[in-house]
């Protein structure tokens, strides 16, 4: 079987990002006048995901030297849910994985999946805080605001859902799961709300990316302003959100899934598939086959998200952590998300499988891309009858052109 060529492209976005973290965060704090609500020898928790926020380390540094220039003492709280194997040391991990040490940020990591309950909704759930957040003399919530990879609303990824189900760790995922995407779609967040409401947040830090992956805004909100705000700046995240350059394709390769790109291991919103009962799927993006090849340290085994592809690898699948995995799955009832795809031996025969199945179109006729994850593409190669598509248009610079894929000897693509 002959594979068509590829051409390496750049992609190139409007985008507006923070030119120097620390002034800004040192502008942000007297915002919200920091000063008065932080005083010297207090205590403060910093929330701290799982996502892979760019320059998340120096951020994260940056707002425990604002503290401790007004004599309190900063630390770190891992605000993930059930990730990590939802166990304090494997949330550890998890932030370790992104950079985010105490050497790298000079502040302590308290982990712990001990909680305290602190309200309930008008719904019924109980709201849960970290314990040792609930032991803080001040709480700074800080989140990446940007599109959810399961639902569409006002209120998505973001501050309100760090408050949430990031700082009510596994318990609160579990109480907000058990009503499936009702539950984070609808519930969440009033969850954050009464969550920052009755603990001792002083402010939430909103955190937008442009088409780059790179800092675009950081915005520290005054705890009553933290939803009207939160959905403002969702709309800024969704204009500045970047996309593939075709909406039609025969098979898109993944060259790396995994928590640090995404929650879902895999964009939802990049690759048009979702897998959650009740939420209708995306019209575009059009794919046929995805094929997930690898999966990143980052993410110790942690494989969801595999579910969104057709075809994987030996690779891939012999790294995968059921116990993480499956806990993370199981804890969001989102079960599609999880299950084994057709294993192959590696890319090479992966391509052929989806080529083989590409009924009615000629083997170097087909439209295939390649990205090295769905958090990064603004590099990426394109199959020939694409390339051609896109060669001319301004918004596309040509990298390398068009050449036959390459392959390492044991029949894996070579790193873009």
């Amino acid at each position: 079987m002959s594979f068509p060529k590829v051409a390496k492209i750049r992609q190139k976005f409007e985008f507006e990002s923070v030119d120097n973290i620390p002034v800004t965060i040192t502008e942000q704090f007297k915002q919200v006048k920091a000063d008065e609500k932080i005083k010297s020898g207090m205590e403060i928790a910093i929330t701290v995901g799982s996502r892979g926020i760019a320059n998340i380390p120096l951020i994260v540094k940056s707002v425990a030297d604002e503290i401790k220039k007004l004599g309190a003492t900063p630390f770190i709280i891992p605000a993930m849910g059930s990730h990590g194997g939802a166990t304090a040391e494997g949330q550890v991990e998890v932030l370790e994985g992104l950079g985010v040490t105490e050497e790298s940020t000079g502040c302590e990591i308290r982990s712990s999946m001990e909680v305290v309950e602190v309200g309930v909704t008008s719904d019924g759930v109980p709201v849960y805080l970290d314990k040792h957040a609930s032991q803080a003399d001040g709480i700074i919530i800080m989140g990446r605001v940007k599109p959810h990879t399961d639902f569409k609303k006002d209120i998505e990824s973001g501050v309100l859902k760090m408050a949430s189900i990031g700082i009510g760790k596994h318990k609160q995922a579990l109480a907000l799961h058990t009503y499936g995407i009702k539950g984070i779609r609808d519930m969440m967040p009033e969850v954050g709300k009464v969550c920052i409401k009755n603990s001792n947040t002083l402010f939430g830090i909103a955190i937008v990316e442009n088409a780059h992956e790179e800092t675009a805004i950081i915005e520290a909100i005054e705890p009553d302003k933290i939803e009207e705000r939160e959905r403002e700046l969702l709309v800024k995240a969704f204009a500045m959100m970047p996309s593939l350059p075709v909406e039609e394709m025969d098979i898109l390769v993944v060259d790396e899934i995994g928590k640090n790109f995404s929650g879902t291991g895999m964009d939802t919103n990049i690759i048009g598939r979702i897998r959650v009962l009740g939420v209708e799927e995306p019209k575009n993006p059009s794919i046929k086959y995805v094929i997930a090849s690898n999966i990143s340290e980052a993410s110790h085994g942690n494989a969801l998200g595999i579910g969104l592809s057709d075809l994987t690898t030996k690779r891939l699948f012999e790294k995968i952590d059921y116990q993480a995995m499956n806990e993370n799955v199981v804890t969001s009832t989102f079960l599609d998300r999880a299950k084994i795809p057709i294993v192959l031996d590696n890319d090479q025969e992966a391509l052929k499988a989806a080529l083989r199945a590409n009924w009615g179109v000629a083997s170097v006729e087909a439209r295939i891309v390649r990205i090295p994850n769905t958090l990064h593409i603004g590099e990426l190669y394109v199959s020939e009858v694409i390339f051609n598509e896109l060669k001319d248009k301004e918004n596309i610079e040509v990298l390398e052109d068009l050449h036959e894929m390459q392959f390492d000897e044991d029949g894996y693509f070579l790193q873009m």
